[in-house]
C-alpha cells in the first residue's frame, strides 16, 4: 500500500477551505469571512474563517485544523486502542452554517485525516467526514436533492456505500435522550482505510467538493423566502438541539478539548442565538408538527425521487 502523503491532504484541504468560503461569500455582498490563524502550544495550529452577520448567514465558520502530539487523547485510545503509545496527526476542514432565514436549512461538513506513528512500526491512518443537513421547515425537493447529491458521489466507489454511509449518518446524529435524528441525514464515514491510500483520498475528496454541490442550490432556493416571527422563534429552539448533540455526543468536539484544540475554533459551530423551551409541544396539524412527524425519521429520501420516462 502507497504511503500516504500527508502534504498532499493538507493542500487539499486548505483549498477546499478556500472553495467553500467562496462559495458562501458569493451570497453577501456587504461582510465578510474574518480570517483567524493560530497555533497550539503542544504542536500545529490552524486557519479559521467566520462570517458574521450577514444577509443569508447569521454565522458561518469554516475551520482548517493540523495538529500534532506525541499522545493521542483518552477519546481516541478508547475507540481505537490500537494508538496507545503513538504519536498522532490530524488535520481536516470543519463548517457549521446558521443562516437567517429559517426556510434555510442548517448545515455541517467535515473531512478529516488522522495518521499515528511508532518507531519500526507501520503508520496507522484513516479519513472520515460526511455532511449533513439540519431542516427547520423542511421542502421534500431539497431533501432528494441533498441525498442524491450525496448517492452520485458515491456511486463511484461501489453500490454499497451511499446506504452505508447514509445509515451511518442517520445512526451517528441521533439524539437517544430526545429520540430523533437532528435533521434529514446526509453522509457519515470514518476510520475509512480501504484499498489503498489513494482511493481513500479520492472518496473523502469527493465528499469534501460535494458539500457545495448539495448545500448551495438549496440556500439560492430558500434564502429570499418570506418567514414569521414564530418561524424564527421556532428556529432558534430547534437549534438548542444543534447545541444538545455537539456538547454531548460529537466525538470531534471531544477530541479537539480533549486533545488541547483551540476552544474558540472547537465551538464556533454553536449558534450565535438559541433558546429552549420546557415542554414544548408543536400544534397539530401545523408545519412545525410535519417536521417531527416526517422528517425526523430515518427513510429512504431517494425512493420519493419523481420518476423520468
Amino acid at each position: 500500500m502507497t504511503a500516504p502523503s500527508v502534504d498532499q491532504v493538507k493542500q487539499f484541504l486548505l483549498q477546499l477551505q478556500q472553495d467553500i468560503c467562496d462559495g458562501l461569500q458569493s451570497f453577501e455582498p456587504d461582510v465578510t469571512f474574518f480570517e483567524d490563524e493560530w497555533q497550539r502550544e503542544q504542536g500545529g495550529g490552524g486557519r479559521t474563517r467566520v462570517l458574521s452577520g450577514g444577509q443569508v448567514f447569521e454565522q458561518a465558520g469554516v475551520n482548517f485544523s493540523h495538529v500534532h502530539g506525541q499522545q493521542m487523547p483518552a477519546s481516541a485510545t478508547a475507540h481505537r486502542p490500537e494508538l496507545a503509545g503513538r504519536s498522532f496527526e490530524a488535520m481536516g476542514v470543519s463548517l457549521v452554517i446558521h443562516p437567517n432565514n429559517p426556510n434555510v436549512p442548517t448545515s455541517h461538513a467535515n473531512v478529516r485525516f488522522f495518521i499515528a506513528h511508532k518507531n519500526g512500526e507501520d503508520p496507522v491512518w484513516w479519513f472520515g467526514g460526511g455532511f449533513d443537513l439540519t431542516p427547520y421547515y423542511p421542502v421534500e425537493e431539497d431533501v432528494i436533492h441533498w441525498h442524491r447529491t450525496c448517492f452520485d458521489l458515491c456511486a463511484p466507489f461501489g453500490d454499497d456505500i451511499y446506504p452505508k454511509y447514509k445509515r451511518w449518518c442517520d445512526d451517528y446524529f441521533y439524539l437517544k435522550h430526545r429520540n430523533e435524528t437532528r435533521g434529514v441525514g446526509g453522509l457519515f464515514f470514518d476510520d475509512l482505510n480501504a484499498e489503498s491510500f489513494e482511493h481513500s483520498f479520492t472518496f473523502m475528496k469527493a465528499v469534501g467538493n460535494g458539500f457545495t454541490e448539495a448545500y448551495l442550490p438549496i440556500v439560492r432556493k430558500r434564502k429570499d423566502v418570506p418567514f414569521s416571527e414564530k418561524q424564527r422563534q421556532f428556529q432558534l429552539y430547534r437549534r438548542g438541539r444543534y447545541v444538545e448533540f455537539n456538547l454531548v455526543f460529537d466525538r470531534g468536539t471531544l477530541f479537539g478539548l480533549q486533545s488541547g484544540g483551540r476552544t474558540e475554533s472547537i465551538l464556533m459551530s454553536l449558534p450565535p442565538l438559541v433558546r429552549w423551551q420546557y415542554a414544548y409541544e408543536p400544534e397539530p396539524g401545523s408545519a412545525e408538527a410535519l417536521l417531527y412527524e416526517r422528517y425526523l425519521k430515518p427513510q429512504d429520501w431517494l425512493s420519493l425521487e419523481p420518476k423520468h420516462g
